[in-house]
């Protein structure tokens, strides 16, 4: 029988996850409205090892205000309906974990009706995870008959399945994402294309928590969370407030970005003065190691469907400022694809060119 293990309460205790300005990283199902997913998920379909859920939340899919710049239809993913944003908020699991999520589809039917590519494709939305363990009932696909019509519920189960080294295991911590996969098609490419996506995290036992966690999603027209600069950083130059369009760290905290690809384009990922160990974490594990095999990178690769973790710590020997978070194709930068994450100083001071010490 699979032990139970104790989740810490990340947003309140230990991190500060973003994400659309929502969060859910090993609360209790009670703390995050989840009791009737983990009602709902016990007489589903669960994956070998996953013996009950462990805790549950409850996902609505909603229809938000249409973009601003370009008119188009824009959908997210929320806690509750009034929080849904796109990238939705960042779920994080601990390996040997079982998760529930109850899937709420509030979209309309008409916005759904008109993102189709085919008449007589079903309507409806998903939730499709990568990295965890999950049936095909869970899958989030229309062939699979596991996806939400409107105004309907579906629960959905996932297990972070753990290391093995019997069987040889390599356990499903890092950093993934999940997506819708019906909307428009039975690829959901309307869906993650209108903002049905967010971040995945699942981590080991003992896994050093970052103090914040960013999702950045690289995609088509050159765009961060499916917008070009300058509305990809909308801080407010007095107060900014942390959020998909506001990167700000105080000078020395971890951050972490959950970096996605989404849509048809390569890019790369880059931080001004700021790098990271190519590892699964971002990071080296250990306090004190010095591993020379371990590549140090401040910007990598990413395609269609690839996501990895990075971690800094802000402002590590560089100070603090506001630092540029762009592709480094070229032409996409020009075009847009670029935002700040904005360091402030040790007392919470925004740094202006006026006063850096």
């Amino acid at each position: 029988m699979k032990t139970r293990r104790l989740l810490v309460l990340a947003v309140v205790t230990v991190t500060f996850v973003v994400a659309g300005g929502n969060a859910v990283a090993g609360q209790k199902a009670s703390q995050v409205t989840g009791v009737n997913a983990i009602a709902a998920a016990r007489s589903a379909e669960r994956p070998q090892g996953c013996v009950a859920p462990d805790r549950g939340i409850d996902l609505y899919a909603v229809e938000l205000p249409k973009d601003p710049v370009t008119g188009q239809v824009r959908l997210g993913y929320g806690l509750t309906p009034l929080s849904a944003s796109y990238p939705g908020p960042t779920i994080e699991m601990i390996e040997g974990e079982c998760l529930a999520i109850t899937l709420h589809n509030q979209v309309p039917v008409a916005t759904l009706e008109q993102l189709r590519t085919d008449p007589k494709h079903p309507i409806g939305v998903s939730l499709h995870a990568h990295g965890v363990k999950y049936t095909q009932m869970s899958d989030g696909t229309v062939h699979s008959d596991s996806y939400v019509p409107p105004g309907g519920s579906r629960t959905y189960i996932w297990f972070a399945k753990p290391r093995n080294a019997n069987d040889g295991s390599q356990g499903t911590a890092g950093y993934w994402w999940y997506h819708d996969h019906v909307v428009g098609g039975p690829h959901g490419t309307q869906g993650i294309a209108t903002g049905l996506f967010g971040g995945l995290v699942v981590r080991r036992q003992g896994d050093q928590r970052p103090d914040r966690t960013y999702v950045l999603a690289f995609g088509d027209r050159q765009t961060i969370n499916l917008r070009r600069s300058p509305e990809a950083d909308t801080c407010d130059p007095q107060n900014p407030q942390p959020g998909p369009t506001c990167l700000v760290a105080r000078l020395g905290e971890r951050v972490e970005f959950v970096v996605i690809g989404i849509g048809n384009d390569m890019h790369t990922f880059h931080v001004h003065g700021h790098s990271w160990a190519d590892t699964r974490t971002g990071r080296v594990d250990g306090s004190k190691q010095l591993v020379d095999s371990v590549p140090v990178v401040d910007n990598k690769t990413l395609g269609p469907g690839d996501t990895f973790g990075a971690q800094i710590v802000a402002g590590d020997s560089v100070g603090p400022g506001h630092w540029m978070v762009h592709c480094h194709m070229q032409f996409h930068s020009d075009l847009g694809m670029s935002t700040t994450l904005h360091i402030l100083d040790e007392n919470g001071v925004v740094l202006t060119h006026g006063n850096h010490g």
